[in-house]
């Protein structure tokens, strides 16, 4: 490991119980803080997280979270209105930026999320997690608020994989951390760079490209060392993540995202077909699936011209 993440390993890694909610608060002075929740069919478990956050980080006279919007990416079951029961702002894809045709994806969400959430700081939680306790918000806002040249927050935590400490996240395993460790060594010290529970300052979010689909992990961590340098990003530790797990094959399919996302940052030039084939085992044997790669990236936001007319009004 470098030297230089060995130091930022000690200066910008913390835990959540370093910083009390109450100290969070006193800390705001006049900030903002929004999360955003991108969700597809998560009814079983977007109320429960809605809940905790509103009970334990907006009530009272001086709350620490002033925005909670559940972004809905299309969802068939019911987990805009169990959001919406639960107290959170639902917005569907669709309503945002009407003039630009959305695409499936999740970081076509967090991207237009941006558009409808006025926080100068943006914490991204996903609505799958189970047992969801509130420290994986203000574990990830804490150091935003109290330390002035930090401007993106990771969370980390153990991923149990069923009752298998410690054997979840194999994407990250298998793809993240190996292609960090060789092309962009300077992020190996980061826990869980493929989680989806991050915190930043808008004024960082809205200069960043948004890779449209499972890439958005990875690219915005890379061009956010690009932008800002390593010490302006930082990680918490906030105990345990327990969600649903992805199938093997929707693994394979994130994993060829990620790679893609990660080959465009170090070329512009040639790149791989983007597409994946898989094989599922039919009566006639094994037949071959073939899934399109996410390609396709959204501009930084401020070069949206009604994202430029909003921040001017």
């Amino acid at each position: 490991m470098l030297e230089e993440v060995e130091r930022w390993l000690s200066r910008r890694s913390w835990s959540a119980a370093d910083r009390p909610v109450d100290r969070l608060v006193t800390a705001k002075q006049g900030a903002t803080v929004s999360v955003v929740l991108p969700a597809l069919n998560e009814e079983a478990t977007v109320g429960q997280i809605v809940t905790v956050i509103r009970r334990e980080l907006m009530s009272g006279p001086l709350p620490l979270i002033d925005e909670l919007v559940v972004i809905d990416s299309g969802s068939t079951d019911r987990t805009g209105e169990v959001a919406a029961a639960a107290g959170a702002r639902v917005v569907h894809r669709d309503a945002i930026l009407p003039g630009i045709p959305a695409v499936p994806g999740k970081g076509e969400v967090l991207w237009r999320s941006l558009m409808v959430t006025r926080g100068d700081i943006v914490c991204f939680v996903d609505a799958d997690l189970r047992e969801f306790s509130a420290d994986f918000v203000s574990g990830i806002v804490g150091p935003l608020l109290t330390e002035p040249d930090v401007q993106f927050v990771k969370a980390m935590y153990d991923r149990p994989l069923g009752d298998v400490a410690g054997q979840g996240g194999r994407v990250t395993e298998l793809v993240a951390r190996p292609l960090l460790n060789l092309h962009w060594p300077q992020l190996a010290g980061f826990v869980q760079p493929l989680g989806g529970e991050y915190a930043a300052r808008r004024s960082l979010l809205e200069r960043l490209p948004f890779p449209v689909g499972y890439g958005v992990e990875l690219g915005l961590l890379v061009d956010a060392l690009h932008t800002v340098g390593l010490d302006a990003l930082a990680q918490v530790d906030v105990g345990e993540r327990r969600h649903r797990h992805q199938d093997g094959q929707a693994l394979g399919r994130m994993a060829a995202a990620i790679y893609r996302t990660a080959q465009l940052r170090l070329s512009r030039g040639h790149l791989v077909r983007p597409s994946l084939t898989q094989f599922e085992r039919g009566s006639d044997g094994f037949v071959p699936r073939t899934h399109a790669v996410d390609t396709e990236e959204r501009p930084p936001m401020r070069e949206i011209g009604e994202y430029a007319a909003r921040r001017a009004a």
